[in-house]
């Protein structure tokens, strides 16, 4: 069709981050989710929604991974899946710990993509042995192959028939064939004859393959030690399996681009009894009241932290007070504090504040399952029923006009012989569909006054009484309902109605005509 079905996979250090729920096996070969100890149950995996036929897709999807610090790399593939067969593999952009690190803001922009070569796409561990033993003539490498651990699945049953290759000097041995397995257990020692005259810089590379009975035996990763370091400092341990160095391919943007932004956060997380005096530090001006107010920790917080930061201190803010039982206080500081520095009730929260952010972020935590509840059952009506609706006549498809016969001489022309008919049906149904829809939304939200979660409910009224008392006129009489309205619908419901994926309402992204009604119901 000339399009594609795109979506992306989030791989560390060569291996997936999480394993597809019954998805077929990568077609890079690789699914293994990276943890401790023995996976029975696999967490399903870091993968976007699929937008379907298109070559410009848009995901806005943010996922947060807690990686080891001795992480290596981080990889986005893009991928274009099919209803029968393995999905293809478009390209990707890999992204070193070092590049990630270098930028304090993250990076943050287009990057091309590049090719997928599948024996550069490998992954485990092989545990080994080495030495070079100072007794006996002729000397020799002795190299104890013990096991490999998560190697790529290279055949259709999603395992591989691994075997070990160690070369050195000109001579080459091979372990025996493990059938059936990604963690192969061999324990075999294999020794090579060394020659006096070539230890100077001669190298040993051990190679893991998965032997198949057809065609080409496929490779799943090698490690290589100088044969003077094994001499000196003999290895012993796992050894992380790695591609066969290439020069690297420019593409030249031929695959497309993806604009992502990544940002590496490294946090030392200590027991809890250390942040005990920063939490009496930030909670002292809601249980002493009496302190000045421009002279508590959570002013000068507030002065300081930049568009930038904001989210994630008010983020971090809500947490905190939250497990100390005072979020609405929190709250009602914080918008407190705007309120005096307001004086048009106009503008009144509509700024990314730290009391805007913290509210914000406040709805998401606590009332997440009550958006649930409210909105889930309008928003999956709208995405079975995909009714077509539109307003604006530009963009309206008028299915029952006819081209003038002068076309070709003059295309921007256009004669539509029952056009008004037509366009006046579409926007009569179109303003029956949204009308029914948004009297559905309407009148959920307006029902749902004992589901809408207490602390939410209490924090509003709290914030009705401030706005009250700040512009107690008749003519601001409205603005304890506008501050509200701003959170609650501009803030909470209305980009939940707009993008559902983002709020966990909707598993898959909507396709262009439902994305369409979404928006103008958000509007």
């Amino acid at each position: 069709s000339g399009s594609s079905d795109p979506y992306c996979v989030v791989k560390v250090d060569d291996e997936v981050v999480a394993r597809y729920g019954g998805d077929p096996v990568p077609p890079w070969g690789g699914d293994t989710w990276r943890g401790t100890g023995t996976v029975t149950c696999v967490p399903p995996p870091i993968r976007t929604a699929t937008v379907w036929k298109s070559l410009n897709p848009f995901w806005g999807e943010e996922y947060t991974l807690r990686l080891s610090r001795g992480f290596r790399s981080l990889t986005i593939y893009v991928l274009d899946e099919d209803t029968i067969g393995q999905d293809d593999v478009i390209g990707k952009v890999s992204l070193s710990r070092q590049q990630i690190a270098a930028e304090p803001r993250g990076v943050d922009g287009w990057l091309s993509l590049a090719p997928v070569d599948p024996d550069e796409e490998v992954q485990g561990e092989i545990h080994l042995e080495l030495c070079v033993p100072e007794q006996g003539h002729p000397r020799v490498l002795r190299c104890h192959l013990i096991e490999a651990r998560d190697l790529a699945p290279r055949d259709p049953s999603g395992t591989s028939d691994p075997f070990a290759r160690v070369s050195c000097c000109g001579h080459t041995l091979e372990t025996a064939v493990i059938k059936k397995t990604r963690f192969p257990h061999w324990d075999e020692v294999l020794e090579l004859e060394l020659v006096e005259g070539e230890l100077g810089g001669a190298v040993l590379s051990v190679e893991v393959w998965d032997w198949d009975i057809v065609g080409k035996n496929d490779f799943l990763g090698w490690v290589e030690f100088p044969l003077a370091t094994i001499v000196t400092e003999p290895p012993k341990g796992w050894f992380q399996l790695l591609p066969f160095p290439r020069s690297p391919q420019d593409s030249g943007g031929q695959l497309g681009a993806l604009r992502l932004a990544v940002r590496l956060v490294e946090d030392t997380v200590l027991p809890p009894h250390y942040y005990q005096p920063l939490i009496q530090l930030l909670t002292e001006p809601l249980r002493c009241p009496g302190q000045p107010p421009a002279s508590t920790a959570l002013a000068v917080l507030e002065e300081v932290t930049s568009g930038d930061s904001r989210q994630d201190v008010a983020t971090k803010l809500v947490k905190i007070f939250l497990g100390q039982g005072l979020a609405v206080p929190l709250l009602d500081y914080l918008t407190a504090r705007e309120l005096a520095r307001t004086t048009d009730p106009n503008t009144l929260f509509r700024s990314n504040s730290l009391a805007s952010k913290s509210v914000e972020q406040f709805m998401k935590v606590v009332g997440l399952p009550y958006l649930h509840e409210v909105l889930q059952p309008v928003v999956n009506r709208i995405f079975e029923e995909k009714k077509y609706v539109e307003l604006d006549p530009g963009r309206m498809a008028l299915s029952r006009g006819r081209r003038c016969p002068l076309m070709r001489r003059c295309p921007h022309r256009r004669i539509s012989f029952k056009g008004s008919l037509s366009e006046a049906r579409v926007r009569e149904s179109s303003l029956e569909l949204l009308t029914g829809y948004l009297g559905d939304i309407v009148d959920a939200i307006v029902g749902s006054v004992d589901k809408c979660p207490l602390l939410m409910r209490v924090a509003f009224k709290q914030l009705r009484q401030r706005v009250e008392e700040r512009f107690p006129s008749a003519q601001h009489e409205d603005a304890r309902y506008f501050a509200i309205s701003g959170f609650l619908f501009l803030r909470f419901f209305a980009p939940a109605v707009l993008t559902p994926k983002l709020f966990g309402l909707r598993e898959q992204h909507a396709d262009p005509r439902t994305r369409r009604t979404l928006l103008l119901l958000a509007k």
